[in-house]
């Protein structure tokens, strides 16, 4: 099931100082992981909101598949993590996934079913009992792909999923991204372009709300200059898009 902005715009703001962050966006997830890369204010996170249902746009359409972006459904297929996750004072980690499933129109039995397979999923079932507010950083976003994946969605956004985290950490959350790939599409934001470029299926690169790159992994570092030192092809790829980019603008 595919996950389609087209002709999207969106912008901030009121009359005449209203600025459009993405306009007349054209944008097709891919299967598997996609990176989404861009400079701060390219327009990655409300990309995400938009690709989320979490804002509508002002023009254009979402849809995944034939379920259109206003929709329940759509909410159901196509789950967004935010950046932050705040922790539930009183509330467990396994009460904290089942009441995102009951938010999300599961019952309250299915809902405390599934809470305990999908923290299983994301090896978080020792720690099912432990309350939100004692749980490390890295535990609680694994908690937030649980609350996202618990109602059965397709489709998984990540915000900055990485961030504060040390590298073990990001280590243990990018096998565990490349395992859930098999049962849905993942799009992540980050500004880091170390940070997971290199373990994606597909790269997307956003500037200015404009879309300069989408494709491939292999295709996206095929633009790193020759002569880039290894180790460093996704950093050049990068830099030669966005140089390419100002250059044009």
């Amino acid at each position: 099931m595919t996950l389609e902005l087209t002709s999207c715009t969106y912008g901030y703001g009121h009359n005449w100082r209203k600025k459009n962050v993405l306009k007349n966006l054209d944008y097709q997830l891919p299967v598997g992981v996609t990176i989404l890369l861009g400079p701060n204010g390219a327009g990655k996170s409300t990309l995400l909101k938009l690709a989320g249902a979490a804002v509508r746009p002002e023009s254009g359409t979402v849809s995944c598949g034939s379920i259109p972006g206003t929709s329940k459904q759509f909410r159901r297929t196509v789950a967004r993590m935010p950046q932050d996750i705040i922790p539930m004072r009183g509330l467990t980690a396994r009460e904290y996934v089942a009441y995102v499933g009951w938010l999300k129109g599961m019952s309250r039995s299915d809902a405390w079913k599934a809470a305990r397979r999908v923290l299983g999923r994301v090896e978080m079932t020792d720690q099912s009992e432990v309350k939100t507010t004692k749980l490390s950083g890295g535990q609680l976003r694994r908690v937030g792909v649980a609350a996202a994946l618990v109602h059965g969605a397709q489709v998984l956004l990540l915000d900055e999923p990485t961030a504060g985290m040390d590298p073990r950490q990001r280590r243990v959350f990018r096998d565990l991204l490349r395992d859930l790939s098999s049962e849905v599409n993942v799009l992540i934001s980050t500004h880091d372009v170390a940070d997971l470029a290199e373990d994606a299926d597909h790269v997307t690169v956003l500037a200015d709300g404009q879309i300069l790159h989408s494709g491939t992994a292999d295709a996206f570092l095929a633009h790193a200059p020759i002569g880039t030192a290894l180790g460093r092809q996704a950093e050049g790829a990068y830099s030669e898009l966005l140089t390419r980019h100002e250059f044009s603008a």
